[in-house]
């Protein structure tokens, strides 16, 4: 320290010398100087703000996703969900709906039942899904109508309340399927996001019009109290190896492209903001030094030490990422909805945003100006005071 402080041209105060580095004056100065610069401030804090939000948003769709991909196994409170094996998408499985009543005789299980997913179906609404359903099933008991009762004919169908409200349709309209039109016999509520936001058929109704007579897409499962899940699982793969069984949520978001792409893109966003945002900082206030030489020399005349000087020239840069991470944060939360629409996912999956997801976004930020400042203030604690001042 000594040697620094020789360098700077002044005789080091032990009082001063005994100082944080980081004091409320220098958070004051740190203040001052990011609202004296407010275009060069807030152009890097957008810069900033935008990788953040980014961020913040692919969570929370990745979080939506997720959530979604469990309802999709727990349809009617089922314990398991089986599914083609090898297939990206499990909404694209092909499988035999007899197959349940082979399934309902495994050691066990108490209750199968073969569900068909139509998707793309409703064009209005062409997120929404519709599932043919057997009327006698557990999932077809298990949904709760608001009003009216689950198809009782062919050219019936059932209407969740969250697409109700999107088509403005009751008891008694009319809703088209592929083209084909369906009279609502009834409004109902399950719990899961995206039941609520499709319909549905009877299956063979279903099967009938996907043209995919004798498949389902899935069949859903109920276990007898007291089995455990993951032996009733092995049981099932072990005699049918060509399956897929999905228990929970992180295996289905497994089973799934879309979750993993947008994992993986969570990732490569968040590398590309730290290493942009990083520049931009390092940029920003490296031209700061530049233009400020004299102002650095003077506070090291008048006692601030290289590290109390080079602290400030951090804390700027993190003052800096702070605030664009907070723009950030709240861009995110309005924008993850957004993307839903963008991806086409509204019907599958609403955005979850989580304490986590905007505490991972607010350390982006914070990474972004800590890495941004480390060379500026590391140049400005090798300055000379005495040369800058003779050549000002």
């Amino acid at each position: 320290m000594a040697v620094a402080h020789a360098r700077y041209g002044f005789i080091p105060n032990p009082a001063r010398a005994t100082r944080v580095l980081v004091s409320p004056a220098v958070l004051a100065v740190i203040g001052s100087n990011l609202f004296r610069r407010p275009a060069r401030t807030a152009l890097t804090a957008i810069g900033i703000a935008i990788g953040v939000a980014t961020i913040v948003a692919l969570l929370s769709v990745t979080s939506g996703l997720k959530k979604s991909a469990g309802d999709l196994i727990h349809l009617g409170d089922a314990d398991i969900g089986i599914f083609q094996k090898g297939v990206a998408d499990p909404t694209a499985s092909i499988l035999p709906d007899q197959l349940s009543h082979q399934l309902q005789r495994a050691t066990g299980v108490q209750l199968a039942t073969p569900l068909l997913l139509v998707v793309e179906g409703i064009a209005p609404q062409p997120s929404a899904i519709v599932f043919g359903m057997d009327p006698d099933g557990f999932v077809a008991h298990r949904e709760v109508y608001l009003k009216g009762r689950f198809p009782a004919a062919p050219n019936q169908i059932g209407v969740g309340s969250h697409l109700a409200d999107e088509l403005k349709v009751g008891l008694g309209g009319t809703v088209k399927v592929m083209n084909k039109p369906f009279t609502v016999s009834g409004v109902y509520q399950s719990g899961a996001f995206f039941e609520d936001a499709g319909a549905s058929l009877q299956l063979k109704a279903a099967q009938t019009l996907a043209q995919r007579t004798g498949e389902a897409t899935t069949i859903a499962l109920v276990l007898k109290p007291g089995t455990r899940t993951a032996t009733v699982r092995r049981a099932i793969l072990r005699a049918n190896p060509n399956l897929q069984a999905i228990a929970n949520p992180d295996d289905a978001a497994r089973a799934g492209g879309n979750s993993q792409l947008i994992g993986k893109a969570v990732v490569v966003i968040v590398v590309l903001a730290l290493i942009i945002g990083g520049i931009a900082v390092a940029n920003t206030m490296a031209m700061a030094v530049l233009e400020r030489q004299r102002e650095f020399a003077l506070m090291a005349t008048i006692g601030w030490s290289p590290g109390r000087v080079a602290a400030l020239v951090l804390g700027e840069g993190v003052g800096v990422s702070l605030i664009g991470a907070a723009l950030g944060l709240l861009l995110g939360v309005v924008g993850a909805g957004l993307l839903v629409d963008a991806l086409g996912a509204s019907s599958y999956a609403s955005p979850e945003v989580t304490a986590w997801g905007l505490g991972r976004g607010l350390l982006v930020g914070v990474a972004i100006g800590v890495l941004g400042g480390l060379y500026p203030a590391w140049r400005v604690s090798r300055l000379d005071p005495g040369a800058t001042l003779a050549r000002s």
